[in-house]
């Protein structure tokens, strides 16, 4: 071969070699080195019904997307024409292909959500839905008082707060209202489970009411010791035919929770939910139970106590009596110490 055939090839091969390496560049360029911006935002939210010059720009408005040019190659390249929409997690080392599979698969970042045993109506669910939800709070709310929607689950408006189980859950930004009260429902049926229907059954009372006198014992007392002996109590009464005469329904009624001394006058007020003027429960739960309620009340306490008042010393702790003069004592007391600060 002549030396210069020879250097020809060697310089076609040098170019070769250059093209190659530069075409691996770009192609690493485009779909694997890292192309997300510094200091950007954890998560980027895709609202339902975006589409993909939506995202561009959001991405682009966002600042997520270091080069942008790069990024829509990529994304024709790899045919990327419909984002799923969600709540993505966003990390620094993603390249375009990585970034593009995550929001064309849908593989988004849950939120958590939740919700405690203090909840007292719809509206604060729905509040609270509709901080960590695409959702909000006007759908959530309407959702929470469909009776068509919840009387696929044996609820309606005024029950559905019972439905709710106190915890922390897992769920997709872009859950719909309705979709969420599906998933509380399901979380619902898992918490009762085989052994807690067991001791329902025990208890003579449905999964409805279970709930109503959990409602009612987790708003008398935050003293979990206390509270299957407090069920115990409310059982008592109902099975003697007694008034309840629960003070946290009247505050339902009334619609007032911060009364610290319920009145006379203030058990006259006429609502179904007022167990000093109505026999039996009320119509509905008065909270979101806690479960330490709920299973207070399946594991009530057996005994002869039909009374209770809180003790005089303020402990947040209760005074319990079977018998009425007993009770009248320990009511007594309690008076004198709340008249003594001066408390109406």
């Amino acid at each position: 071969m002549k030396p210069k055939s020879k250097k020809l090839i060697l310089i076609a091969f040098g170019l070769l070699l250059c093209i190659g390496v530069f075409t691996g560049y770009k192609f690493y360029k485009y779909f694997y080195a890292s192309n997300i911006n510094a200091g950007i935002a954890d998560f980027l939210y895709i609202p339902t019904g975006s589409n993909i010059d939506d995202v561009f720009n959001m991405l682009e408005n966002q600042n997520i997307v270091a080069d942008m040019s790069s990024f829509k190659r990529a994304a024709g390249f790899l045919k990327f024409n419909r984002a799923k929409p969600g709540r993505y997690k966003i990390t620094k080392q993603m390249g375009n292909k990585a970034f593009i599979n995550m929001l064309r698969s849908g593989n988004q970042a849950a939120v958590k959500i939740t919700f405690s045993g203090n909840i007292r109506s719809n509206e604060k669910i729905a509040s609270i839905a509709a901080r960590y939800l695409e959702a909000d709070s006007v759908s959530v709310f309407q959702a929470l008082n469909d009776n068509d929607l919840l009387g696929k689950f044996g609820f309606d408006s005024r029950t559905v707060i019972g439905m709710f189980i106190p915890n922390t859950y897992e769920i997709y930004w872009n859950t719909g209202a309705d979709a969420l009260i599906e998933r509380m429902y399901r979380e619902y049926e898992k918490f009762w489970n085989d052994k807690r229907k067991s001791k329902l059954r025990q208890t003579c009372l449905t999964q409805g009411e279970v709930s109503i006198i959990a409602s009612i014992v987790a708003e008398e007392t935050n003293a979990v010791d206390e509270m299957p002996v407090i069920a115990g109590i409310y059982i008592n009464r109902i099975n003697s035919g007694m008034l309840l005469q629960a003070d946290p329904t009247v505050k339902f009624a009334i619609g007032d929770f911060s009364i610290r001394r319920v009145l006379n006058k203030h058990t006259y007020y006429d609502s179904p939910y007022n167990t000093y003027k109505y026999k039996g429960l009320p119509p509905s739960p008065i909270c979101m139970p806690s479960i330490a309620a709920i299973d207070a009340v399946l594991n009530y306490e057996h005994h002869d106590y039909y009374y209770f008042c809180a003790k005089n010393d303020f402990s947040g702790k209760h005074a319990f009596a079977k018998t009425l003069a007993q009770h009248n004592q320990n009511a007594r007391a309690y008076r004198q110490a709340l008249n003594s600060r001066n408390i109406r």
